[in-house]
C-alpha cells in the first residue's frame, strides 16, 4: 500500500501541472461560453466585440505566468505595426506561447493569429475558445487572408513533432517545411523569430522511442504525455525582423531563419555576427538545459 501510494504521488507530481493547464484551458472555454450566452453574442469570433472577454482571459493567463514562471517578454518593439509572420520554437507544451499571446494583448491590444496542428481542432468543446483567441488551421489561403487583414500570424515549423521529440539540446525539427516562407514572400511581409528561454526545463517529454515516433508519424497524434511543471524562469525574446526581400528565394529565406535559430541555440534570432551570437548563447541559455539551474534563475535578480 505504501509503495503504491508513493508511486501514485510520484505520478501526480510529474503530471499535476500539465493537467492543471488542461483544466485551466477548459475553464477558460467555459467562461467564454457563459459570456456568449449572457450577452447573446453571435458576432464573428475575431471581431472587437469579444475584446472584453479576451482581456479577462489574457489577465488570468498573465497572472499565472507571473506567479508560476516569473514570465518576462522582451523585444516587443521588434514587432511590425502591420502584418508579419512570427516563427517560434515549440516546447513540450506551448504554455510560453500562451503567455506571449496574453501579454501582447494586454500591452498592445493586439491579437496574434496562431496556426495550430489539425489535431487541436479535434479536441472536444473548444471551438468557440479557438475562434475567439484566433487559432486557425495552417492552410495557405487562411494565412494569406489573415495577413491581408493586417494580423500577425504565428507558426512553429517544427509543430507537434518538435514538441514531442526535441529535447534539452533545443534542436529544431523543421524537416523540409518551408510553407511559412512561401506565405511570407507571397504576402510581402517580414518574418519575426521568437524563442522562450528554459521552455524545455519547465516541461519535457520522455526520451524518444522508436515505437512512439512511428506511432506519431502514422497517426499525427501526440500520444506521449508531457511531464514536469517546475516553476522555472521563462523569458520570451522576440528577435529582429527579417524584412521582405523581393530578390530572395523561398529556400534562402528558410535557410536564413533556421540558421539564425541554430546560432542562437533557439534563443534569440537576430542579425548579429557569429561572435555576438555565441556570446548570447553563453549568457542566456545553457546547452544542454538543466531544470534545477533554470529553477534557481527565478531567484537570480542580476539576470535580466
Amino acid at each position: 500500500v505504501i509503495i503504491g501510494s508513493l508511486t501514485i504521488c510520484g505520478i501526480l507530481v510529474f503530471f499535476i501541472v500539465p493537467l492543471t493547464i488542461v483544466f485551466f484551458i477548459y475553464f477558460t472555454n467555459t467562461f467564454v461560453l457563459i459570456y456568449q450566452r449572457n450577452n447573446e453574442l453571435k458576432a464573428d469570433p475575431l471581431s472587437d466585440v469579444w475584446n472584453s472577454v479576451r482581456k479577462t482571459i489574457a489577465s488570468l493567463w498573465d497572472i499565472f505566468a507571473r506567479i508560476w514562471h516569473g514570465y518576462e517578454l522582451h523585444g516587443v518593439e521588434n514587432l511590425p505595426e502591420g502584418p508579419g509572420i512570427l516563427v517560434y520554437y515549440h516546447g513540450a507544451i506551448p504554455i510560453d506561447y500562451l503567455y506571449f499571446l496574453a501579454r501582447l494583448f494586454l500591452w498592445k491590444k493586439r491579437l496574434c493569429l496562431s496556426v495550430a496542428d489539425n489535431f487541436v481542432f479535434r479536441l472536444p468543446g473548444l471551438k468557440l475558445l479557438l475562434g475567439v483567441t484566433g487559432v486557425i488551421p495552417g492552410r495557405r489561403e487562411e494565412c494569406l487572408v489573415a495577413l491581408k487583414n493586417g494580423y500577425l500570424v504565428s507558426i512553429s515549423p517544427g509543430g507537434v513533432r518538435e514538441a514531442l521529440f526535441s529535447d534539452e539540446s533545443y534542436r529544431l525539427m523543421w524537416g523540409n517545411r518551408k510553407g511559412f516562407a512561401e506565405v511570407a514572400l507571397e504576402a510581402k511581409v517580414p518574418i519575426i523569430p521568437m524563442y522562450t528561454q528554459n521552455v524545455r526545463e519547465g516541461y519535457r517529454m520522455f526520451k524518444e522511442r522508436r515505437f512512439f515516433r512511428q506511432l506519431y508519424e502514422s497517426t499525427r497524434l501526440p500520444f506521449t504525455p508531457p511531464y514536469g511543471g517546475l516553476p522555472v524562469k521563462f523569458r520570451t525574446y522576440i528577435g529582429k525582423p527579417i524584412p521582405y526581400d523581393p530578390n530572395i528565394t523561398t529556400e534562402e529565406l528558410v535557410e536564413k531563419v533556421s540558421s539564425l535559430s541554430l546560432q542562437y541555440c533557439k534563443f534569440l534570432f537576430s542579425f548579429q555576427t557569429k561572435a555576438a551570437v555565441q556570446a548570447l548563447i553563453s549568457k542566456h541559455q545553457r546547452i544542454p538545459g538543466n531544470m534545477w539551474k533554470a529553477l534557481l534563475e527565478r531567484f537570480d535578480k542580476r539576470r535580466k
